[in-house]
């Protein structure tokens, strides 16, 4: 297939479909606003998972279970070709005193995930620097987390390392060029891009610029702040999570803790208030962090959509404008089944799962 493609936006979904999109189309070209993979990519936590994946509809479970498996060969993959390693590290996660553990329960039970009770004291036995006082376990082996700063780094060296790809940073897109009754390229601020087919993966962005079109993307900008700190490499074995509050660590010792959740338009400043409030959750979980160094405090823009199902595939009445994302809390989570499923759409292949809860027809205003 000989088409050229343009990708608007360049975090770990538009990266990601341009990796896949490059094996299967002439040439692949990625936009972004900024520098690739500095948005909301960069600033998350990173959980192979969705926070409460019982809390879920089923469109999302089966992007999350697909992606969930895919993930460590990706991660070697990456590895193998760029020598950057996006460390997806597995580390199970333990949820405490939850609500709706009984729904927790039955919905692994249903799905067969491998989520069950664990007695108290076993959680405090595995995790012996957890805070006191929590009554309640359940814990779900085989949880990674991928550290998604390396992540975006590995995928920007592979394509960088791909022939029929180009990467245009700093290139913002103000519009969509038609021709002949279709969409055939992008505005931008250095001129236009002509394409065969145009993917929007814009993140929170993605619905300023369907707007442009007279369509309304529920898509807008949720806020979420986190913090990092330093501790030895072997200070937390396993991520947890407590009063909507995670913990995670890295290989090295680092452990974000996150995250907010704010409706603040486009404004990301790191705010004392969020601060205090995650380093007091920070504290509740893992109490030794209360003489540990805050080294990093940040804030991202995820894409909130309604009920967290991303908009996956052609725009109805715009041929050749297509849709990948709205991923809301889960782009990290969802990206290498949102984007295979992508790449199977617009080439014509099977696709790996039901495409139909992700199809922008229908959902749009």
């Amino acid at each position: 297939m000989s088409k050229q493609v343009v990708v608007v936006g360049g975090g770990v979904i538009g990266l990601l479909t341009a990796f896949n999109l490059a094996a299967k189309v002439g040439q692949v070209v990625v936009c972004d606003q900024g520098e690739v993979g500095r948005e909301s990519s960069w600033a998350g936590g990173g959980i192979v998972s969705p926070l409460y994946p019982w809390r879920y509809s089923p469109a999302v479970t089966a992007l999350a279970h697909w992606s969930q498996d895919f993930y460590p060969q990706l991660g070697e993959r990456l590895f193998a070709t760029t020598g950057i390693d996006p460390e997806v590290h597995t580390t199970g996660l333990y949820w405490l005193d939850l609500d709706d553990e009984a729904e927790a329960l039955a919905w692994a039970e249903r799905e067969r995930r491998p989520l069950s009770a664990v007695d108290i004291s076993a959680a405090y036995d595995a995790v012996p620097v957890l805070g006191p006082g929590f009554k309640h376990a359940i814990y779900m082996a085989g949880v990674a987390n991928v550290r998604n700063p390396r992540l975006v780094k590995s995928l920007k060296a592979a394509l960088l390392a791909l022939p029929n790809v180009t990467l245009r940073e700093h290139c913002q897109v103000s519009g969509f060029v038609h021709e002949n009754g279709r969409v055939a390229g992008v505005r931008t601020a250095d001129g236009v891009l002509k394409a065969d087919e145009v993917v929007l993966s814009a993140g929170a962005w993605s619905g300023d610029l369907l707007h442009t079109l007279g369509l309304e993307l529920p898509v807008e900008p949720v806020k979420g702040q986190m913090i990092l700190f330093k501790c030895a490499e072997d200070f937390l074995p396993s991520m947890v999570l407590a009063k909507g509050r995670y913990a995670i660590p890295r290989r090295d010792g680092h452990i974000l803790v996150g995250s907010t959740l704010e409706h603040a338009g486009y404004d990301k400043t790191p705010t004392e208030d969020a601060l205090a409030s995650l380093r007091a959750s920070a504290i509740e979980l893992l109490p030794e962090l209360k003489d540990a160094t805050v080294v990093g405090h940040w804030a991202g823009l995820r894409p909130g959509s309604p009920e967290g199902i991303p908009y996956i595939g052609p725009v109805p009445g715009h041929d050749g404008l297509w849709l990948n994302c709205g991923h809301y809390r889960n782009g990290l989570v969802l990206a290498p089944a949102s984007c295979q499923l992508f790449t199977d759409l617009l080439t014509g292949a099977e696709p790996i799962i039901d495409p139909a809860p992700y199809a922008p027809d229908g959902r749009l205003g």
